[in-house]
């Protein structure tokens, strides 16, 4: 009986620290708590993948509308031309409102010169349109391989931190004074490679919208050269 009194007193004794240690496994930190940890660095991670969310959508928007189906639209500019109505013709161009369409529409305002004055119209247009579809791509780009740098650069001065805190110290170094500057270094480089792979994803999507829309326009504009080439029936 006086050995189980001991083992029972003991084990009422432990109990408060046994339910400590169960709370405390049970916690864990959440993404908000562990974005604090990182310090400034996360903040200009943030701004950097807002900007990126931005400029992808507002691409998407745009690139869909360029990419809009016209099955139609060449058939209905060959009769315009056959006919002669050369106004209605650029009316159609202007509505349909593609990067193609622009292109036919410099070609037809260039009916009656050389082939070469028009061939040459048309890709001095052409290469105006992939400017405009290309445009923010170079800060997306920037983005997508900056992002992780800014993180490696958090982990450094994470680093830095901690080893100057655990040089300070001295002779009372524990993992308090280090867990912060630890944390630093590595929610950063976290926070950095999720920035930057998300971007690059981004980046690369929107290039194969844009030469889907290039490679379209191309075919459309080689469409019309050959329009223009055609025997006149009789």
């Amino acid at each position: 009986m006086h050995i189980l009194q001991i083992a029972g007193d003991t084990l009422v004794g432990a109990m408060p620290q046994l339910s400590q240690t169960a709370t405390a496994t049970a916690e864990s930190l959440s993404v908000w708590d562990l974005a604090l940890k990182g310090g400034w660095i996360m903040i200009v991670l943030l701004i950097l993948s807002i900007i990126a969310v931005y400029i992808y959508i507002e691409r998407l928007l745009l690139l869909r509308q360029m990419n809009k189906p016209s099955e139609t639209f060449l058939q209905k500019i060959r009769d315009y031309i056959r006919e002669g109505k050369l106004q209605s013709a650029k009316d159609l161009c202007q509505t349909q409102g593609t990067p193609g369409s622009r292109m036919i529409a410099k070609g037809i305002e260039r009916l009656g010169r050389p082939t070469q004055d028009i061939m040459t119209a048309i890709e001095n247009v052409g290469n105006i349109e992939v400017a405009k579809l290309e445009k923010n791509l170079p800060a997306l780009g920037t983005i997508a391989s900056g992002a992780p740098m800014i993180g490696f650069l958090g982990t450094v001065t994470g680093m830095v931190r901690a080893f100057y805190d655990m040089a300070t110290a001295g002779s009372n170094v524990d993992v308090a004074l280090l867990s912060s500057g630890i944390y630093e270094a590595l929610v950063t480089t976290v926070g950095g490679l999720i920035v930057g792979i998300i971007a690059l994803f981004m980046y690369n999507h929107l290039v194969g919208q844009i030469d889907k829309i290039v490679t379209k326009s191309e075919a459309e504009a080689l469409e019309f050269m050959d329009l223009m080439n055609e025997p006149v029936q009789r």
